[in-house]
């Protein structure tokens, strides 16, 4: 077992850090973009992974669920609503631009990338001063 799969902030941080990793390594950025989509869609859905890891660890949206089924960003944007009202842009923000900017899009603009995983990091590192 991994050290990170008994933290799940670490692992929530490690999401985004190999996230990082796609995008340097894979995604071949030229000037103020980078030239591999499928490689901006794979480091978004690795961070928005990530972000959800954070999140569950925190807001237990998977624990009011029925069994077999899944979340969705409204169930998140609800526990989260009633958690930190605060916390609601960095969350729609990282909703908007790691899961459909990115994973859907492969949006290639860096500076957009870059803001996105910024976003993801100000979510993760909430619930890291949340988590008990």
């Amino acid at each position: 077992m991994s050290k990170h799969q008994n933290h799940p902030i670490r692992e929530a941080e490690r999401y985004l850090e190999n996230a990082r990793t796609i995008l340097s390594e894979k995604a071949g950025k030229e000037g103020g973009y980078y030239k591999d989509p499928k490689y901006v869609k794979m480091a978004g859905d690795t961070a928005w992974n990530g972000v959800l890891v954070a999140l569950d660890a925190v807001l237990k949206v998977r624990e009011n669920l029925k069994k077999g089924q899944r979340p969705d960003f409204n169930d998140y944007e609800a526990a989260m609503a009633k958690k930190d009202r605060k916390m609601m842009h960095p969350l729609l923000a990282s909703y908007e631009s790691l899961h459909k900017a990115m994973g859907y899009d492969g949006n290639p603009s860096y500076k957009i990338v870059q803001e996105s995983l910024r976003q993801g990091k100000i979510v993760i590192d909430w619930a890291g001063k949340h988590y008990t």
